[in-house]
């Protein structure tokens, strides 16, 4: 449901894949138009270069944020930061603050309205983000605008928790779902929210509707009156709140790796997860030499998260800057989850279940090493954010029998000790009770009615939030435009040339946007062993 990263949570996270991970009733407005609107920052300078304080919140030109890892994209960048209430029910109270970059459009004839970026997660930071959108030709003719989300990486106070990344390191060594295990997960989550409350956070202020507020702020701060918006996996939550709260000043939406806040928590992980899976062994199925080689994909698939429950299998591998052979289990639970985020190395799923069936379980275990392992997979994620999504918006709004009933219509031959815990999801609602923070109100979940124009992406292989959900939100948004763009994982322009044309051609003509690229769109050429 999420954006581009690996967390015991990643539900609504999405990181690119290196080994596989390292690299979920409104106001209906009317009568937007969909050209360019003459104008930008009211006093003619440089988006990024002027301070300005409107209401409570303060843009002040500095320094660029930290980032996770050099971002190229950032140099000459017009940078500051935007300092917020942290709950806006307490104006006067404790200020927080958040990295903003502003990212300068790569031809001189710039158009006025820039695009702001939304992150996924919940709980990545969009200021590290930049060179994935810069690289997809977003600056093409626009600024382009990153602000970290309250809690995130860039962001101060960070809420990031290390120990959770690393319990999830160690957590390879462990049986996935057993009670025991989760024991520990939650000792872990636990301790996040016991080191974030002793720094002061205001746990409950971490959350969707306060991100929302706090772009409607920056609109404003740097003196934009007309901007678009893009937003990717947990960013389209936040982007479809953000129209329904703050319509105002919003040209023009494009929403990829669709999660809508409506329908957003972990039951809704079992159906993506179904339709992901199923779209890649469909495409291996119509792949004559796939499907000669590896016939019934799905049914050896499902066949060996059965047999793996009931007998985990145990092996070493080794992981690139680790000394030692690390220590993997391999379960049912494992075994699903790692299929959630190999969608996005699709060419090699087919060989890799085929090896395991065959009793060779490295590749898969290696691919599920390498992404917790990864130095991208620790420090990076704010847990903070991202709890105070999942146990106020998500968790208050469906049951444990609620995943589990999800779970058995998505996946009915599964036994119930994996459809217990949503992909990338285990163990949430333990953790929620331990996370301790009251439901946001129900209208957090409530439907966005819009004409805002707005490109609804979605991607055949998705199995974080499903290509369904982009066809449940534009039956709401009269002036939407849906796309679902085939052979591809969670969040389309983070890896389909043909996703990043569609979107850059949206943002020149969102009533518009040409969608041609479509028809020559090639499936993988699956790995075929000898």
């Amino acid at each position: 449901m999420m954006s581009v990263r690996s967390s015991h949570h990643r539900g609504t996270a999405r990181r690119l894949p290196a080994t596989l991970a390292g690299a979920t009733a409104g106001l209906l407005v009317a009568g937007l138009v969909a050209t360019p609107a003459r104008a930008g920052d009211d006093s003619g300078a440089p988006l990024g270069t002027v301070a300005r304080t409107v209401g409570h919140a303060r843009f002040v030109p500095g320094p660029c944020p930290r980032t996770a890892d050099p971002v190229p994209a950032l140099e000459g960048a017009y940078c500051g930061t935007l300092t917020v209430p942290e709950n806006r029910s307490r104006p006067t109270g404790r200020k927080i603050t958040l990295g903003v970059a502003v990212v300068r459009a790569a031809t001189g004839r710039r158009a006025s309205d820039p695009i702001v970026w939304f992150a996924g997660g919940p709980g990545d930071d969009a200021v590290s983000e930049a060179q994935l959108a810069i690289d997809g030709g977003l600056n093409r003719d626009r600024d382009v605008i990153f602000m970290s989300q309250r809690g995130t990486y860039s962001a101060d106070p960070a809420l990031t928790c290390p120990n959770i990344d690393e319990f999830n390191a160690r957590a390879l060594g462990l049986v996935y779902g057993a009670p025991s295990t989760g024991r520990l997960h939650v000792r872990a989550t636990r301790a996040c929210r016991d080191r974030l409350t002793r720094l002061g956070a205001d746990l409950p202020a971490y959350e969707t509707a306060e991100s929302a507020a706090d772009y409607a702020d920056l609109r404003l701060a740097l003196g934009i009156r007309w901007w678009n918006v893009f937003g990717i996996s947990y960013g389209t939550d936040l982007a479809l709140t953000y129209m329904r709260k703050f319509p105002q000043g919003i040209r023009s939406v494009g929403i990829d790796g669709v999660l809508p806040p409506s329908l957003a928590g972990a039951s809704l992980t079992w159906s993506a997860a179904r339709q992901g899976f199923d779209g890649l062994f469909r495409a291996c199925e119509r792949q004559p030499s796939c499907n000669r080689r590896y016939p019934d994909l799905r049914g050896t698939f499902e066949r060996l998260v059965r047999r793996l429950e009931a007998r985990p299998i145990v092996t070493t591998v080794t992981v690139p800057d680790r000394p030692s052979p690390v220590r993997v289990v391999l379960d049912g639970g494992v075994l699903v989850n790692w299929l959630t985020s190999a969608t996005h190395v699709a060419a090699g799923v087919p060989r890799s279940i085929d090896e395991l069936a065959h009793g060779n379980p490295q590749r898969i275990a290696q691919q599920w090493a390498g992404g917790k392992l990864a130095p991208q997979a620790i420090g990076r994620l704010a847990h903070g954010l991202a709890y105070g999504v999942f146990c106020r918006e998500w968790t208050p709004y469906e049951s444990e029998a609620d995943v589990l009933r999800a779970g058995r219509r998505a996946f009915p031959s599964f036994p119930r000790s994996v459809l217990v815990n949503a992909p990338q999801l285990p163990f949430l609602h333990a953790d929620c009770r331990a996370w301790k923070v009251p439901p946001a109100p129900r209208s957090i979940r409530n439907v966005t009615y819009s004409a805002i124009p707005t490109l609804v992406m979605s991607a055949g292989f998705d199995a974080q939030t499903g290509a369904s959900n982009g066809a449940y939100v534009a039956r709401t948004l009269s002036r939407s435009t849906a796309v679902t763009v085939p052979y591809v994982a969670h969040v389309a322009f983070a890896e389909s040339p043909c996703a990043r044309a569609i979107t850059v051609s949206f943002f020149r003509s969102p009533n518009a946007p040409d969608r041609s690229c479509l028809a020559r769109v090639q499936p993988p050429r699956f790995e075929i062993a000898p």
